[in-house]
């Protein structure tokens, strides 16, 4: 059940235990299978971060089209959408720190939805995400906002079979993982329907590799 209130007041939706339970030893040796190296990437990823191409596996196309995923997606985005890219995501010990950023909308205010599957538990210790709630969409514009102030940031914890969905907007970031534990995740894009043809133009650059044609609208999950 959405709360839309919530949802759109803070531009983020936090699904406890969305993945089913028996899924998550397939999805890790998902992750595990695909890792490759940062400069095997067309463009070169940070060296504090393990990566891996994970689009064609079966288990991890049924997660991003979870009905719940799709229904908060939906619900962000507004109109018709698809499922755009999917990747493995894990900071390394000592590495992972971003600095609060946007990922940003393309043509519209809200055309974008991010979400974050956790394969593992997450928290301060092992570099989980923080975000900053109502900072996506405050009016017709977005604000300006200042990314070095970290006072009304909220750290994330949670257990693996956890999402996170937020709107591209919301000022966000992963954090440092002081301690080396695993925090492994598929970062899972969502997209207007109008971004399709640009999308198209930059699947080799982003190594994607599945199919994108499949539609949704936000009626079919109401």
């Amino acid at each position: 059940m959405i709360d839309r209130e919530h949802l759109h007041q803070n531009g983020y939706q936090l699904l406890r235990q969305a993945v089913p339970a028996d899924w998550l030893d397939e999805l890790r040796a998902a992750f595990e299978a695909g890792v490759i190296g940062p400069e095997q990437w067309p463009v070169p990823r940070g060296p504090d971060w393990r990566h891996a191409l994970v689009d064609l596996d079966a288990r991890v196309q049924a997660v991003c089209r979870l009905p719940a995923l799709l229904a908060v997606a939906g619900e962000l985005i507004g109109e018709g959408f698809f499922l755009a890219q999917v990747e493995g995501r894990e900071p390394l010990a000592g590495g992972g720190h971003q600095v609060l950023h946007r990922d940003l909308s393309d043509q519209r205010l809200g055309d974008r939805v991010t979400a974050l599957v956790y394969l593992d538990d997450y928290g301060p210790v092992n570099g989980a995400t923080r975000i900053v709630p109502g900072s996506h969409r405050p009016g017709e514009r977005l604000a300006p906002f200042d990314f070095s102030d970290e006072s009304r940031v909220v750290h994330l914890a949670g257990n693996a079979g956890d999402v996170l969905l937020f709107d591209a907007d919301l000022v966000h970031g992963a954090s440092l993982n002081p301690s080396g534990a695993r925090r492994r995740s598929l970062l899972v894009s969502y997209c207007a329907l109008g971004l399709y043809e640009s999308h198209l133009q930059t699947l080799g650059l982003r190594a994607i590799r599945m199919d994108t044609r499949e539609r949704f609208e936000p009626a079919d999950f109401v």
